[in-house]
């Protein structure tokens, strides 16, 4: 009985993140704002930046904030009762995110959750993270690349700040964030990933 129930508090956790982590943001904010159904538009995707390509700013800002919302929410509801789940709690809120069931598990790619998480879990961390998506999207126009480089940093930030047990998490959500962004990754190597004023990327190399 105690086995149970000491499997049945971790998988709650990660459950309660899961679902808060797959409220999808993007669809219902779209649906709700005359926009239409976003996985129709440009990529498909229900993340900030193709809300962004219904031409509506303020129901992209409100994608994000949200979005990374859902990252908090999981991390601050779980620290009230079982601070050492923390990081399940904000690991379930990432994975709702990416694969939420309601939409067939085809959900975003993370960026905005996983600014969340990190400022949840050791805001230093998340300022760092901010701080590198803000700068790459204002000088290289690059969302997709700003998220990559945002993502990578996590882990290298949360070592600097000697917050060692978080790496692995920031790592891993890492890894997955790339994972979701692979087809943006081969655009950018092509040097056809659109840049968030429309233009295109120039190729590696030229």
């Amino acid at each position: 009985m105690e086995t149970q129930v000491i499997w049945l508090a971790p998988l709650a956790v990660l459950l309660l993140g899961y679902l808060l982590g797959s409220i999808p943001f993007g669809v219902i904010l779209t649906r709700l704002g005359g926009a239409g159904d976003v996985r129709a538009i440009g990529s498909g995707n229900i993340g900030a930046t193709n809300v962004l390509r219904t031409g509506r700013k303020g129901l992209a800002a409100a994608t994000l904030v949200l979005d990374a919302l859902k990252g908090v929410a999981a991390v601050l509801i779980v620290r009230q009762f079982s601070p050492a789940d923390e990081p399940l709690a904000a690991a379930g809120a990432f994975l709702g995110h990416c694969y939420p069931v309601w939409l067939g598990f085809k959900g975003g790619k993370g960026v905005a959750t996983l600014l969340g998480i990190a400022l949840a879990l050791h805001w230093p961390v998340g300022l760092v993270y901010a701080g590198v998506w803000i700068t790459v999207v204002a000088v290289l126009r690059l969302s997709s690349l700003a998220g990559i480089i945002a993502a990578v940093s996590a882990p290298v930030s949360a070592a600097l700040f000697e917050r060692f047990d978080l790496v692995l998490l920031f790592l891993s959500l890492a890894l997955i964030l790339l994972w979701k962004h692979r087809q943006n990754i081969e655009r950018l190597l092509a040097g056809t990933e659109p840049r968030v004023d429309g233009s295109r990327d120039v190729p590696v190399g030229e």
